[in-house]
């Protein structure tokens, strides 16, 4: 079986799509979260999600970014995403808004010998926690303790990471919308449960549009710019 892997698409129509066309031959698809925020085309991408998921198996969790328009929390955020957050409130039509209150925030899949809790953050803090490659190994043993199954799937960094402890995994593909690794190209990742291998994978999107979008829509420029950059 082939799993796909996506997270943190943040609005950006544009990379869903470039990614999407290289995902989609995949048996199923894991969305570690953040449907919205930051980008232009929130609408878009949930309406495409909500396509998607009626013509194949998509499990889909709740970010903190669409917890945070969901229910208009945007406390505890930069500035620059705080504005976004209140601007989405603005835009997003009420059947979006209710999709994505009724996301949960974490699922779990099984197949075969293999198990996986599907997360955004972390299972201490499923929302908000940032699980990052460079932490101590001491720190991964701790998070491994919150939780059963084998592998943890997750998002909120958007960094792709694979880090193994003691036979078990936590992964995470990167950021499809938004990388913040230094590679403007969307991430995205792959898991093939015959040889258990974890691929991990960048494709090239339409940069200029997405970031064109983010500037007519009013939004900070600089949520733009970094679409460049990868940070």
């Amino acid at each position: 079986m082939l799993i796909a892997l996506v997270s943190d698409i943040h609005s950006n129509l544009e990379a869903l799509k470039a990614v999407w066309r290289e995902v989609k031959k995949a048996d199923v698809i894991f969305c570690m979260g953040d449907l919205v925020g930051y980008g232009a085309n929130p609408n878009e991408v949930v309406e495409f999600f909500k396509g998607q998921m009626e013509k194949r198996e998509i499990l889909c969790v709740r970010g903190n970014h669409d917890n945070a328009v969901a229910f208009g929390i945007s406390w505890g955020f930069n500035p620059y995403a705080r504005e976004a957050i209140r601007w989405h409130e603005r835009v997003m039509t009420v059947e979006n808004l209710e999709f994505i209150r009724k996301l949960p925030v974490r699922q779990l899949y099984r197949v075969e010998d293999e198990s996986f809790l599907i997360i955004h953050g972390s299972p201490r803090a499923p929302l908000d926690e940032y699980v990052f490659p460079w932490l101590p190994d001491s720190e991964f043993v701790e998070i491994l303790k919150y939780f059963k199954e084998k592998n943890l799937i997750l998002g909120h960094t958007h960094m792709q990471m694979l880090k193994k402890i003691g036979g078990r995994r936590i992964i995470n593909p990167g950021g499809v919308g938004q990388p913040r690794d230094g590679d403007w190209r969307a991430a995205y990742a792959f898991i093939d449960t015959e040889t258990n291998e974890v691929i991990f994978e960048r494709v090239e999107y339409d940069v200029d549009v997405a970031a064109k979008k983010i500037i007519e829509a009013g939004l900070p420029k600089f949520l733009a710019y970094r679409l460049y950059e990868g940070y």
